[in-house]
């Protein structure tokens, strides 16, 4: 099994971020701790657990005693021996205790915040960090024996190329095994969505892309997931898992779960998520939507889809599916004996 832990507190709040988050206040940290136990004790079955991925809002936005006090809370979890446990951070919020707390407690993979190093990009993002900051960080976690570290940066901010090639050689200067990149996304009831910023031109992103594709290839990166890049051995096994449409279990504010087939999302009002009232919405899946989410998760991946493993789950047949006949055909897709995936000049538009 798969866990998700969602902590939405924030030491500020980032111009394009749509996640369920609010801003640091103390008096609440202690009392949603306590829900996300009684959460956790409820619904968990026992389950060995493979992964477990703590995420916001930023985790590290905690002080080290609120920090202590959820470690200890997911001690609960019958954790595998070779898990993988990943917290997401903020670089700002990450100093030698908190590293230190996070190595005692078992997280072996950090994924670090970055979104860009230059300052313009930083200060329009409502980011308070600077490159010597994410080197300094980095270079701390390394000296914990982090060494699995991971950074999102986002690209097309604005429309010069030069900032996005600068953002990947200092990525690449880091020497860690992951990225995962981004192109700006505005949604509604962000910052940049209420102040009506407007997206840069798709070709100059498509452009964007292809220089980051190429670049990181270049250097031993695989492009395993439309986003996502890694050194060998070096996946998200997390994220994997989404992608391939398995069970998970999401703790927390806004968090989603994924279990026997039921799509549950927790609330995101927080009064609501204190007083247990945690679930707002649970859908059954049927046997065609599993089919259609297995197939626009894996064909994110560029590995694609297995089609002996689909064929298996479903007892179907679907390289004999029309739709997916037609759109091999009209060059969309591509088949070979063992997955069928998205044409590579295609994987940008997802």
């Amino acid at each position: 099994m798969y866990i998700y832990i969602h902590i939405p507190f924030c030491s500020h709040i980032c111009s394009y971020c749509d996640f369920p988050k609010l801003l640091y206040t103390k008096k609440y940290i202690d009392k949603y701790l306590d829900s996300l136990e009684r959460e956790i004790k409820l619904r968990y079955k026992g389950d060995l657990v493979k992964s477990i991925y703590i995420g916001g809002g930023t985790p590290t936005s905690l002080d080290v005693e609120e920090l202590d006090k959820l470690f200890k809370i997911l001690d609960i979890f019958n954790k595998d021996k070779g898990i993988e446990f990943t917290v997401e951070s903020n670089v700002e919020s990450l100093n030698d205790n908190k590293i230190k707390l996070l190595k005692k407690n078992g997280v072996n993979r950090v994924s670090l915040g970055v979104q860009s190093f230059d300052d313009n990009i930083l200060n329009s993002l409502n980011r308070f960090h600077n490159k010597k900051d994410v080197f300094n960080v980095v270079s701390k976690l390394k000296k914990n024996s982090i060494n699995n570290i991971s950074i999102d940066l986002i690209y097309g901010v604005n429309s010069d190329m030069e900032v996005i090639k600068r953002d990947i050689d200092c990525f690449l200067e880091l020497d860690i095994p992951h990225i995962s990149c981004y192109s700006l996304i505005i949604e509604d009831n962000t910052l940049f969505g209420i102040s009506r910023r407007d997206y840069i031109k798709d070709d100059v992103e498509y452009e964007m892309y292809n220089y980051i594709n190429n670049k990181l290839n270049n250097n031993g990166y695989i492009h395993y997931e439309v986003s996502n890049y890694a050194k060998p051995g070096y996946e998200s096994v997390h994220n994997k898992n989404y992608w391939l449409n398995g069970s998970y279990y999401g703790f927390g504010l806004g968090a989603v779960s994924y279990i026997d087939n039921y799509r549950i999302t927790n609330t995101k009002n927080m009064h609501k998520y204190l007083d247990g009232n945690y679930v707002y919405d649970k859908v059954y899946e049927d046997i065609d939507r599993q089919k259609e989410n297995d197939l626009i998760l894996g064909l994110r991946m560029t590995k694609g889809v297995n089609i002996e493993c689909f064929n298996k789950k479903y007892n179907d047949d679907l390289l004999k599916k029309n739709i997916i006949k037609e759109l091999i055909n009209d060059g969309f897709l591509v088949a070979n004996s063992q997955y069928i995936k998205c044409n590579e000049k295609y994987f940008y538009v997802q």
